[in-house]
């Protein structure tokens, strides 16, 4: 297969010797000619989903980075599928959404965080206690000095909850620390924001956010795998290497100097050194009526140091054009990037994070609805399946999307998206997550009935999944959107075969380098799966009803408006 030329704009590296602007964009890199051409059936079949997966998570891609040459090999190579199958571009005439970006990467060496308690020190090692970066872009150099910490519990906002952690405080120059998810969690109380099912003041996002409207200077979150629903391995290998993020107008000023995560071992002495006990601290920041308290005595200094990258990666788009109202389109989503390799890896040691499940699966089923549909008859409306770059780092691709959208967001119907499935086969269930938000369930439920399977809610709302993909871009602009994900009650093993294998996942693959393609998966499952989403999205695509969000979703006034203008 030809793949043409990858446009990757590389920014050279830069010493890290004090404030300058990032590199230059570089000539364009041309990658090889790497994708393999494959021989797939217009019906949905377990072997092509394999057969596409197991391309994606191919070592030749190098864990799917973007704006690597070799991740954008595999956005090339999407699009070449696109094409195989028949789907026209974009709406702009190419299968391509440029996305600027920029990749920052600490230097471990000669950066350095650490927080005194009186007269103590405790030096925090990057890695093992702390990760920590900046998202100012055209800065080499950036320091925290004698910073005050202050603990405020969740660092949440939220005036329709009457739940403001940082009434009183200013927090200009300080650094604020708080703990992962949201008060209602750790209580399990269902009168405090949505109970143990986490709201997206949980997200690790919207508290960096917070934070920098709040004017702090540095943010430091205390990790804890329950709440967080990963390990601190996850944040230590998601978050030390290369960090990306969206070229910002403002350089990244309006974010605070510092950003990171510690321990809750490292948070204990710290908190313990000041006199207080953190899980007092805890039980306080979950009852109203918190007040952000001060850390006495303690203070942060840091040093980052960084190289800054420019560079370019891209959205993939195809469209099966509508027979009758083209200009109305049913979206499918799913990211194609994943953490990339980690060039400081000791020799020997596996270094690529190759996303097999996360989300080669996800693509590969995309890829082979849009094959289906494209040979068979053409619906009313325009059915578009879209790749997003930047996932990973924050769902940055779909964001851009939506806040530059290729297709008008008030002319998209109604949304899929689909992001790692785990290969399990058959199963009685399907699980949709994030479930009574949209009418759009209802059509998935008539089909899975039809079927002999039910709507499996997602069975752990408390890690927040429904804030943790692409969907959520487009939700958040008011568009209907459904994410689904394979079931978990399988016909051959049960509950216990499919709770097992997603906790397996969770625990051991889930961003590591093991998160690898299997010969001996199961695809039978999400062939299956596949089946039922390309039939909901032709009958909708061929109906004329505009599903809406159910009455009293945090999204159905978005959407009401942007309807209006319709």
């Amino acid at each position: 297969m030809r793949l043409g030329s990858v446009i990757l704009l590389a920014g050279l590296g830069l010493a890290a010797c004090g404030p300058q602007e990032p590199a230059a964009p570089s000539e364009a890199v041309v990658a090889p000619p790497i994708g393999a051409v494959l021989s797939t059936s217009p019906d949905i079949l377990a072997a092509d989903l394999a057969a596409r997966a197991r391309e994606l998570a191919d070592d030749k891609y190098e864990g799917r980075g973007p704006g690597t040459v070799a991740g954008e090999a595999a956005a090339q190579w999407i699009a070449d599928e696109m094409k195989r199958m028949g789907l026209q571009p974009g709406p702009d005439g190419t299968y391509f959404q440029t996305v600027e970006m920029v990749a920052q990467t600490v230097d471990k060496a000669t950066s350095n965080l650490s927080v005194t308690v009186g007269d103590k020190s405790i030096p925090l090692a990057l890695g093992p206690d702390a990760v920590y970066g900046t998202k100012r872009q055209d800065q080499m150099e950036v320091s925290v000095s004698d910073s005050p910490l202050v603990f405020v519990g969740y660092g949440v906002v939220a005036p329709e909850l009457g739940w403001n952690d940082y009434e009183g405080l200013d927090a200009r120059g300080k650094t604020v620390v708080m703990f992962v998810n949201d008060p209602g969690f750790i209580t399990d109380d269902a009168s405090l924001f949505n109970g143990r099912a986490m709201t997206y003041y949980g997200r690790w996002t919207y508290k960096f956010e917070e934070a920098a409207r709040q004017g702090a200077t540095a943010v430091l979150l205390i990790h804890e795998t329950k709440p967080a629903a990963y390990g601190w391995d996850v944040v230590e290998g998601s978050w030390s290497g290369e960090q990306a993020d969206l070229v910002r107008a403002d350089a990244g000023a309006s974010r605070a100097v510092l950003e990171g995560w510690i321990t809750l071992e490292r948070a204990t002495e710290i908190f313990s050194a000041a006199g207080l006990n953190i899980d007092a601290m805890r039980a306080a920041a979950n009852k109203r009526g918190f007040k952000a308290q001060p850390v006495p005595g303690a203070t942060a200094s840091a040093v980052i140091r960084q190289t800054v990258d420019r560079r370019q990666s891209r959205n993939v788009i195809g469209v099966l054009p509508g027979a009758e109202r083209p200009d109305e389109h049913v979206l499918f989503t799913a990211h194609w990037d994943h953490l990339g390799n980690d060039k400081t890896a000791m020799p020997g040691v596996d270094a690529i994070y190759n996303g097999a499940v996360d989300n080669a699966t996800g693509v590969s089923a995309m890829l082979e609805v849009a094959e289906a549909l494209a040979a068979g008859e053409k619906p009313a409306r325009s059915i578009s399946f879209l790749a997003v770059t930047l996932e990973e780092s924050g769902l940055l691709g779909s964001a851009y999307f939506a806040d530059y959208p290729l297709i008008p967001l008030n002319r998209i119907v109604g949304g899929v998206n689909i992001d790692a499935i785990n290969p399990i086969g058959r199963t009685k269930d399907m699980i949709v997550v994030g479930a009574g938000a949209s009418e759009l369930e209802d059509r998935l439920k008539t089909l899975l009935t039809a079927a002999g399977r039910v709507i499996r809610p997602d069975p752990t709302p408390e890690n927040g999944y429904f804030y943790r993909s692409d969907h959520i871009s487009l939700s958040k602009k008011g568009v209907p959107m459904l994410y689904v994900d394979g079931g978990i009650d399988a016909l051959d093993g049960g509950e216990a075969k499919g709770i097992g294998a997603t906790e397996a996942y969770t625990r051991i693959t889930y961003h590591s380098p093991s998160d690898e393609f299997r010969e001996d998966w199961d695809f039978a499952g999400m062939q299956e799966d596949a089946a039922v989403i390309a039939k909901l999205a032709f009958d909708l695509a061929s109906s004329a009803d505009w599903p809406q969000w159910y009455e009293g979703n945090e999204f159905r006034a978005t959407r009401e408006a942007s309807l209006a203008g319709k």
